[in-house]
This record gives C-alpha cells, sequence and structure tokens, in this order.
C-alpha cells in the first residue's frame, strides 16, 4: 500500500514537472531546504520593512549605505569559510550564525525602551538585509553545485516552488499573529525554522552527495594480522564521502568577477534589477507611512502584501516555470522581468495610486520569483564551483546591495530637487531597457558555455 501510494506521488510530480524518478528525493529535499530558508524571512521581513519606516522613510538611504558596507566587510569573511571548510559546515555555520543573532535581537528588542527600539530597529534593519541576500545566495549556491544544468532548468522552477510556499506560510502567520503576540516574539519561530533548513541540507547532501572527485577517500579500516597482531593498511581505497574544501583566495569572487564577461554580465544584471527594484521600494514605504498610523498595521500591510505576491508566485512555479524556461530559454525568460517593469513604470509614472502599486509590485516581485530567479540561477551552473559559492555570493550581496545604494541616493537626489514619484518611475524606464539587453546577452552567453567552466 505505501509502495503504490508513493508511485502515485511520482506519477503527479511528472505531470507537474519534468523530473526522473532518481531526482524525485533530491528535489523534494531542497524544496524543503528552501521552504524553510524563506518561511524564516518572511517572519523578518515586514518587522523589517516596519522597522525602516518608524525609524523615517528619510534615513532609508543611510541604512543602505550601511548594508553595503556591512556586505562589503562580510563577503571576504565567507569567501575564507568557503576556501577552508568543506560547504556543508560553512553553511551549517552561516544558517547558524544567523539564528544565533535571533535570539540576541530578540533580547535587545524585548527590554528597550521606545527610543532605544528605534535604534537597534534600524541596526536590525542592516542585519536583516544582509541576512537574507546571505542566506538565499547559499542556497542557490549549493542547489547549483548539486544539481546539473540541464537539471536546472527542469527543476529549479519547481524548486523555487517550496521556498514560495514557506513565505506564503510565514506572511500569513505573521499578518494574523503580528497584532496579537507581538511582531518581536516571532524572531524566535524564524530561529528554529533556520536550524530546519540546515537538517533539510543535511539530508540533502547525503541523497545527493558531491562526485568522487570533490572528496577526500575515507581512510581504509585496519585488518588483523593474525601473525604479529599489528594493523595493517589494505592497499584499496574506497570511494570518497568526505568533501573536501573549495580552496583558493578569500578575494577570489570578486577578483574572477571583474575578469569574467560572463560573470561581470550576470553582475550588471542584478545591478539593473536592483536599482529599479529599489526605486518601487522607496515608493512603496512613502505609501505606507500616508496610509497607515500605527507601527501593526504597517506590518500586518506590508505582510498582506508579501502572501498575495506568494500565491501568484507558487502558482506560477508549480505549474508554468518549468515549461516558460524550456520554452522560451534562459534569455528570454531573464527578458520578462525587465519587460514587465517597462510597462509597469510607465503606468506607475501616468498613474501613481496605491493600487496600481501593489499590482506592479506584486507582479513583479512574482515574476522575478517564479520565472527570473529560476533562470538566473542556471546561469551559475556552468561554473567552476569556486564561482558557484564566492562570485556568485558576491554579486547576490555586494553587487545586489550596490544596486541598492545607488537606487537610494539617485531616488533620494531626484527627490531633493523637486522631482514628484511619477517623474521618478518614468527614470526607470531607460534602465529596464538597458535590463532587457543585457538580459538576452547573458541567455546567448549561457547557451554557448553548456558545461564548460567559466
Amino acid at each position: 500500500m505505501g509502495q503504490a501510494r508513493l508511485e502515485e506521488v511520482r506519477k503527479l510530480l511528472r505531470r507537474i514537472v519534468d523530473v526522473r524518478d532518481d531526482e524525485i528525493r533530491a528535489m523534494l529535499l531542497a524544496c524543503a531546504y528552501f521552504f524553510f530558508v524563506l518561511a524564516g524571512y518572511y517572519i523578518i521581513r515586514p518587522l523589517r520593512d516596519e522597522m525602516a519606516v518608524a525609524g523615517g522613510v528619510s534615513n532609508l538611504p543611510w541604512l543602505f549605505t550601511g548594508t553595503l558596507t556591512v556586505m562589503l566587510a562580510a563577503n571576504p569573511l565567507f569567501a575564507a569559510l568557503v576556501a577552508k571548510l568543506p560547504r556543508v559546515l560553512f553553511v551549517s555555520l552561516t544558517y547558524r550564525f544567523f539564528a544565533l543573532n535571533l535570539l540576541v535581537f530578540y533580547i535587545l528588542l524585548s527590554f528597550s525602551s521606545e527610543a532605544q527600539s528605534i535604534w537597534i530597529g534600524r541596526v536590525f534593519y542592516v542585519w536583516a538585509s544582509v541576512f537574507n541576500l546571505f542566506v538565499v545566495s547559499v542556497f542557490w549556491a549549493f542547489m547549483a553545485d548539486t544539481f546539473r544544468p540541464d537539471q536546472g532548468k527542469r527543476v529549479f522552477g519547481f524548486i523555487a516552488a517550496g521556498g514560495t510556499l514557506g513565505g506564503l506560510t510565514a506572511s500569513a502567520l505573521t499578518a494574523g499573529l503580528a497584532e496579537y503576540l507581538g511582531p518581536i516574539n516571532l524572531l524566535l519561530a524564524a530561529g528554529i525554522l533556520l536550524e530546519a533548513a540546515v537538517q533539510s541540507m543535511l539530508r540533502l547532501s547525503k541523497t545527493a552527495p558531491l562526485p568522487a572527485a570533490f572528496s577526500i577517500p575515507e581512510p581504509p579500516p585496519p585488518v588483523e594480522n593474525p601473525a604479529y597482531d599489528l594493523p595493517l593498511t589494505v592497499p584499496t581505497v574506497r570511494p570518497g564521502t568526505r568533501e573536501y574544501p573549495i580552496g583558493g583566495s578569500a578575494f577570489a569572487g570578486i577578483r574572477n568577477v571583474m575578469r569574467s564577461p560572463y560573470l561581470m554580465g550576470i553582475a550588471a544584471y542584478m545591478l539593473l534589477f536592483t536599482i529599479t527594484a529599489t526605486f518601487l521600494y522607496f515608493q512603496q514605504a512613502e505609501i505606507a507611512e500616508s496610509y497607515f498610523t500605527s507601527r501593526p498595521m504597517r506590518t500586518a500591510f506590508f505582510a498582506r502584501i508579501d502572501v498575495l505576491v506568494n500565491l501568484l508566485t507558487l502558482l506560477i512555479q508549480v505549474f508554468l516555470a518549468g515549461k516558460v524556461i524550456r520554452l522560451l530559454g534562459i534569455g528570454l525568460t531573464l527578458a520578462l522581468l525587465p519587460i514587465l517593469c517597462i510597462v509597469g513604470f510607465s503606468v506607475l509614472g501616468i498613474s501613481g495610486t496605491l493600487a496600481v502599486l501593489i499590482i506592479f509590485q506584486a507582479l513583479r516581485r512574482a515574476a522575478n520569483f517564479a520565472l527570473a530567479r529560476p533562470a538566473r540561477e542556471v546561469l551559475y551552473t556552468v561554473l567552476t564551483r569556486e564561482d558557484k559559492y564566492k562570485a556568485k555570493t558576491f554579486i547576490d550581496t555586494f553587487v545586489y546591495r550596490g544596486g541598492d545604494q545607488i537606487g537610494a541616493w539617485s531616488y533620494a537626489a531626484m527627490s531633493a530637487i523637486g522631482f514628484r514619484a511619477g517623474q521618478i518611475a518614468f527614470t526607470a524606464v531607460p534602465l529596464a531597457i538597458a535590463w532587457l539587453i543585457v538580459a538576452l546577452w547573458l541567455g546567448t552567453k549561457q547557451s554557448r558555455h553548456g558545461r564548460t567552466p567559466s
């Protein structure tokens, strides 16, 4: 009976996603891993956004500057861990470090005064902005190191759905409980979810281990010599079971990005994505500040937007993402998001209402999570292992926050000289056009790379 039910599940999965039988277990564990990562983040996200508003929207550019500074310091430290430790160990340490930080913030916010909580909230905003990029980037680096390029095109969209389901679950719980339990108490739940992510990652590493070329052979067992009762070494070597560190320099990620046109193209795609996202984020913060007066109301509002985004994303990921990526290819799939932004910012410039902003924000984020993000992660599957962890993390964190910085100060400068929100929206249109061109170029380069490392 159990075997029959298992076969039914396999048949159902094969109808939804193009997955082979020997890939199902790894795919489902990857889904669980991402579920817990994004569930933890989506508990933190609305609290972070509310603290940003409470600290003053005018201070957001400074928070973005602080985030970029921390990113600059954190990248070499993370790369040093990658160089010296096996991937399972440095991934575990990364998540548990952030879980410990959550406990510290819980204690500080629980015993702080109103004035102190504003400053702690600003520190928390910077921390959360670093946290969300590192934990997600590490997850996708692990995926790029676990699945081949052809597998990534087929299953990354479905794996991303696991994260969306986690985000949807956490957003709904946060929206419903924030006003009753208090947002701060939910930080402990986020820490528990990060430990669950670690456990899922450990099981995945055993289900889909690295090839023997990337592991250290286990020492052979001793054999008793009946004549002398001394252990003798067996001359044969068993297959490797322990991964070796990736090695290299702590600054290899930065250096390799600067030397590779392909990696520079990915960095440019990320930079343009982030600048336009920051413009939209600032407009959302301004509207929330004017429409909602209490902190719990704003937290619930941000969480409800997350629910809408995750519902839409989940539908696309489960039923469309894999088919769209296979049908359009990587380049055209990457191009869908800038095309949406060209249209969205144009409409927002004409009619900057709350309804238009919510619809545009929901569609943009859903298209990113469901289509652009899985396609972008496939770009990394053709790289060397060092670039998958070091160069990718540099792009996903420092370059990402660099785009935030450019977008934040550009928005502040345009506001200072008298640009209205609609006019700022129009300035994002040419950026989206440049972004579209980069997307199409990356698709061409990825197909030429094939399985050859960059």
